[in-house]
């Protein structure tokens, strides 16, 4: 768990601003920290250096495009994150022991190998399957107590319980549980998985790890069944829904899962997974 505020905030600009020229010197001065003191500070915290957390995330995020934007080309793509055509293309190899070329098109495989589920693929759904469970509409803001995590998703009921246990007080009737993501598993290692767990809770709440999660027009897939299946259906939406669509995912905003029952025992779930679009 990263319980850094700064380095939460950190992150938080670094995300918002992925895109433009990001140094130690301009993220540090937006945290009020020296850049040596947040340079131990955020290596401390995140296991990465800010300068190969920044570089990682950029390719993962220019990967997360190349599927989701099939269309747009590929050196257009690279250019959005600073890189060259050549140098676009050696750093993403490096990384992913392929070509750009060739990563968008073994992500249309319909069968692969579940991140989380070992040994077991996973399976898209036709357009006519997601459209039915896909609503677009307008979300509304919700102020939540979180606590990010960086690493895998794996042993998430006991983070989860962990944290209800934690923050137990705060608990009401209408009291909302909601996941906020920021990495597509099919392209960042799961130890290296960004993600909140959050809950929601008055203006009045007195705790410093408190924020906003941005609502507005989202496709909301309205998702029943086991956990396992989760991982599928996000990757319908990206590789199935979305090009079939006139929607764009809206970079500006996170993606995040509104729970409404969940059995531990049996691994049920309903939740609304919410995909900003514009």
């Amino acid at each position: 768990m990263i319980t850094s505020e700064a380095v939460n905030r950190a992150i938080d600009y670094i995300l918002e601003h992925l895109e433009e020229n990001l140094s130690l010197e301009r993220v540090a001065a937006h945290c009020h920290f020296s850049k040596y003191y947040f340079s131990r500070l955020f290596k401390a915290q995140t296991g990465e250096s800010l300068y190969g957390f920044i570089k990682r995330v950029r390719l993962e995020q220019s990967a997360f495009r190349l599927k989701t934007e099939k269309d747009r080309p590929i050196t257009e793509i690279g250019a959005d994150y600073g890189y060259s055509s050549s140098n676009y293309s050696s750093a993403f190899r490096l990384r992913y022991q392929m070509t750009p070329m060739s990563f968008r098109g073994q992500s249309y495989d319909r069968s692969m190998e579940h991140p989380f589920f070992h040994h077991e693929n996973w399976h898209v759904e036709t357009f006519d399957e997601c459209r039915g469970k896909v609503m677009v509409r307008n979300v509304p803001d919700f102020r939540v107590i979180y606590e990010r995590r960086f690493g895998s998703y794996e042993g998430l009921s006991v983070q989860w319980n962990r944290f209800v246990e934690k923050y137990g007080e705060y608990l009401a009737e209408n009291t909302l549980f909601l996941e906020r993501t920021y990495d597509d598993p099919a392209v960042t290692e799961a130890g290296n998985c960004l993600y909140d767990l959050c809950m929601t809770v008055g203006e009045d709440c007195p705790l410093e790890n408190t924020t906003v999660i941005q609502g507005g027009k989202c496709a909301v897939y309205g998702f029943k069944g086991h956990a396992k299946y989760i991982y599928a259906a996000y990757q319908t939406l990206f590789l199935v829904w979305l090009p079939r669509t006139d929607y764009q995912l809206d970079q500006s905003r996170s993606l995040f899962d509104i729970y409404h029952a969940v059995d531990s025992d049996t691994w049920y779930m309903e939740l609304d997974i919410c995909l900003p679009v514009k």
